[in-house]
């Protein structure tokens, strides 16, 4: 068992196992059975690439025997920094075979993101591509290598220049040892609520649940089509269903580089993409484009929509204006998954965001004393289930934080619960800010503002925004000559932040309003700045 990961008590793992949840089985599996039943049917569609399953199970096999042979070991942590590539694929089950885990980092991420991942996960291969929409990955290795003495290899799909590459590694196919499927198989990255992203670890068996259960749910078949739009390292286009899901279905991935309706309605139009996911700031840029665009939609017939709430006049919008379904999704890399049905009524498809996805997750919506709220009333989600963790990757500190005495996770989400039993969230109490899906940590963001020499104090607060939901606004309070967002920008950028990390605004002010404890109270300050 991996060490610094919180298990299931035994008498919730042993009822998870007697209800078929988990089945003791790996994620490497998922692709040998469908490899076995439909050997010649298309796996994933890469540009001009497309390998059918028996290919990208081979390619599994060589390439985890590669990685073996250059002294992986199970157990050990691999920093996966791919984009939306076949590569992404092929080396996921190779590792979910050898027994290594993949920790997922998101393209976006830079020096600041990648060496605390390296740093918490002790991961000895960081995998990059030479470069990615004009960004060029070597350069960032070289950065963080040096702070990461756990680092053995780095691995370039592409010119790997001085590094070695991804694609000279594949061997000979040789017999490993199986991983037991309650070991841990990937570590996902946690929306970083408080400073640096947490690291949530997922076994083999509540994130095969996870997987399945949702395409089923998504109704998901071997006819299936998914378009990997969002960038696949994150939860919900990698296992709700995502392109896990659609490959249990038996179904094909087609993966895309980019979610711009540029790129994606000719990728829908060629390849026939039946079933896609978005969060609302894309939803939304997607009903725009196509009053426009001459792509043939027509085999589109689901659209997921999740990452944050959608607004209800857009959710109208899906089925007139993109000629599908529209099914929302809420939920969490955490585990709780929440999805409208395939056949619920059109109100409760426009105005909630789902009902749990498992009859055994175990809901409560609680006021700020633990308590629980009467029914129909808002208060915090905390939940506990076959697919929800029980802790945080090396995080006791916070563990002891986040979670209640009887294991139920604290999600920090506002929600009300109808009397279907879907949840329309209302809200967040937790200190980031939702910006088109990508949470944004205000602390680690404000900690970065506090080191420009032209800042004496900083918050960060969310503003709504239509296209995104929320954007950011770094209310400063200056030492000497205001800093410009311009300056601001390039100092969060020297100091290695991703992008979307950024603020979208930059307010100077004399003075912030203060709670009666002297803390800076965020609500008057984005009444103050919205005025």
């Amino acid at each position: 068992m991996l060490e610094g990961f919180t298990p299931w008590p035994k008498e919730f793992a042993d009822r998870y196992r007697e209800r078929g949840y988990w089945q003791g089985r790996t994620l490497g599996s998922l692709l040998r059975d469908r490899a076995e039943a439909t050997p010649d049917a298309v796996a994933v569609v890469d540009g001009r690439r497309r390998w059918t399953y028996r290919e990208l199970d081979v390619r599994a096999d060589r390439l985890a025997a590669g990685l073996h042979g250059l002294g992986l070991t199970p157990g050990d942590r691999v920093l996966v920094h791919l984009p939306n590539t076949a590569e992404f694929l092929e080396l996921s089950f190779a590792l979910f075979r050898l027994g290594a885990v993949p920790v997922m980092a998101l393209p976006a991420h830079r020096d600041a993101e990648i060496a605390h991942l390296l740093a918490l996960s002790e991961a000895v291969a960081y995998v990059v591509p030479d470069t990615h929409l004009g960004f060029d990955h070597r350069r960032l290795a070289r950065s963080v290598r040096e702070k990461a003495p756990s680092l053995r290899h780095i691995l370039v799909a592409g010119d790997a220049e001085e590094f070695t590459s991804l694609a000279s590694i594949p061997a000979t196919p040789r017999p490993l040892p199986q991983p037991d499927p309650s070991d841990v198989a990937v570590l996902l990255l946690s929306g970083g609520t408080t400073g640096a992203p947490k690291l949530i670890p997922r076994t083999h068996d509540d994130y095969l649940h996870n997987a399945s259960a949702s395409a089923e749910v998504t109704g998901l078949t071997a006819d299936s089509r998914y378009l990997a739009a969002l960038p696949v390292a994150h939860n919900f286009p990698l296992a709700c269903p995502g392109i896990l899901g659609t490959l249990h279905a038996g179904g094909t991935v087609v993966m895309c580089p980019t979610p711009s309706p540029d790129t994606a309605f000719p990728l829908i139009a060629r390849e026939r993409v039946t079933v896609t996911a978005l969060v609302p700031s894309l939803a939304l840029l997607w009903l725009e484009a196509a009053e426009w665009a001459e792509d043939d939609l027509s085999s589109l017939e689901l659209l997921q929509v999740g990452g944050s709430r959608l607004k209800a006049e857009t959710a109208r919008r899906v089925a007139p204006e993109l000629g599908c379904r529209l099914q929302q999704v809420f939920g969490m890399a955490e585990g709780l998954l929440c999805y409208t049905r395939l056949d619920d009524p059109e109100d409760l498809v426009i105005d909630s965001q789902g009902r749990p996805l498992c009859t055994d997750d175990e809901i409560r919506i609680a006021d700020p004393g633990d308590r629980d709220v009467p029914h129909g009333q808002v208060g915090e989600l905390l939940v506990r289930g076959p697919y929800t963790l029980r802790g945080y990757y090396r995080a006791d500190d916070h563990n002891a934080r986040a979670f209640t005495a009887d294991g139920f996770y604290r999600s920090g989400d506002l929600v009300r619960r109808l009397p279907t039993g879907h949840l329309v969230v209302e809200g967040r109490i937790k200190d980031v800010i939702n910006r088109g899906g990508e949470k944004v940590p205000v602390e680690e963001v404000e900690n970065h503002l506090l080191a420009h020499p032209a800042v004496h104090d900083a918050a960060l607060i969310g503003l709504p925004d239509e296209h995104l939901g929320e954007r950011s606004c770094a209310c400063l309070i200056s030492r000497g000559t205001p800093p410009t967002r311009t300056d601001v920008t390039a100092h969060l950028t020297a100091r290695g932040l991703a992008a979307y990390k950024l603020p979208d605004e930059v307010r100077v002010l004399k003075s912030f309003p203060r709670t009666a404890l002297g803390k800076v109270d965020k609500a008057a300050l984005a009444r103050q700045v919205s005025a």
